[in-house]
């Protein structure tokens, strides 16, 4: 489990800069009706993707497609998963600037971890569809350190709540229809942070980045995601020392493979009144039993 420094806890707030590119713009349309012999004018919000250049030092290292929301959240988050960081305190400071056809997003790293990154070498562009093109070879793929401890259990009271309060407060997908979303939920099932974007990589990396920032320990809640679980985000919640991940679609084999490998708890397709465990049963206290 990592050892991130305390914060004080409650609801962790968005990112908010009136200077910002907008989340949503709306366009004009036609709707068309097979059946009907004219087209309907009509309007629709659409959520914004737009790339966004990840520089560290002055070196870039990845364009990634973004909603331009809680750029700072998602410089510490994919900092975390790509293995550039291990732990927050070695971001100095991160910036937003605009760049040619997009943004920048200027990290800061202490000295001797930017030494350190700058002898990696790696090729990366253009990562919403898949979290790991441009890697050059097998041995390549990421791989979280073991989480120490067993981690808590979770009530399905708790899974429950988190996931019925997720569709609350996922105000731009509701808008646009069109983005993903990553909670972190404490024990009780409160959500304390969301963060949506168009890629669920992106969306992850966002929420870590939030939790990481108020110093949450990954021990006194879990993870719940909007969309399947593929083998990155496993992975990226095993980075951060989850024990509970909670998918509201199916996982893929490999997402099985590597929670059972970190010992974390996997529940996929979770709707309302059922959800489908994977691997873990042991950290979920079901209707009856003890805690």
């Amino acid at each position: 489990m990592q050892d991130f420094s305390r914060k004080p806890q409650g609801e962790l707030q968005d990112d908010v800069g009136a200077d910002r590119p907008a989340t949503s713009i709306r366009v004009g349309t036609l709707v068309v009706a097979y059946d009907a012999p004219e087209a309907r004018p009509d309007a629709r919000a659409l959520a914004v993707e737009m790339p966004v250049n990840v520089v560290y030092g002055t070196v870039p290292y990845a364009v990634m497609m973004l909603t331009p929301a809680d750029l700072e959240d998602f410089a510490y988050g994919f900092s975390l998963t790509e293995g550039v960081i291990e732990s927050p305190d070695e971001i100095r400071s991160v910036a937003v600037e605009p760049g040619e056809g997009g943004l920048r997003l200027l990290v800061d790293l202490a000295p001797g971890r930017l030494r350190e990154h700058l002898a990696r070498k790696r090729a990366i562009s253009g990562r919403t569809g898949c979290g790991v093109c441009g890697i050059e070879d097998l041995a390549a793929l990421p791989t979280a350190k073991t989480r120490s401890g067993k981690g808590p259990q979770v009530t399905l009271g708790a899974i429950q709540a988190a996931l019925t309060a997720l569709s609350d407060r996922q105000t731009l997908n509701r808008e646009t229809r069109a983005v993903h979303a990553a909670g972190w939920a404490g024990l009780d099932g409160t959500l304390a942070a969301v963060r949506e974007d168009v890629g669920r990589h992106n969306a992850l990396d966002k929420c870590i980045g939030a939790l990481l920032r108020e110093g949450v320990r990954p021990d006194e809640g879990f993870l719940v995601i909007t969309s399947r679980c593929s083998f990155e985000m496993a992975e990226k919640a095993a980075t951060l020392g989850a024990s509970v991940l909670v998918a509201i679609s199916a996982p893929t084999s490999l997402a099985i493979e590597r929670a059972r490998c970190h010992d974390m708890t996997l529940c996929a397709i979770a709707r309302s009144d059922t959800l489908t465990v994977f691997s873990g049963r042991e950290r979920l206290l079901l209707a009856g039993e003890g805690g």
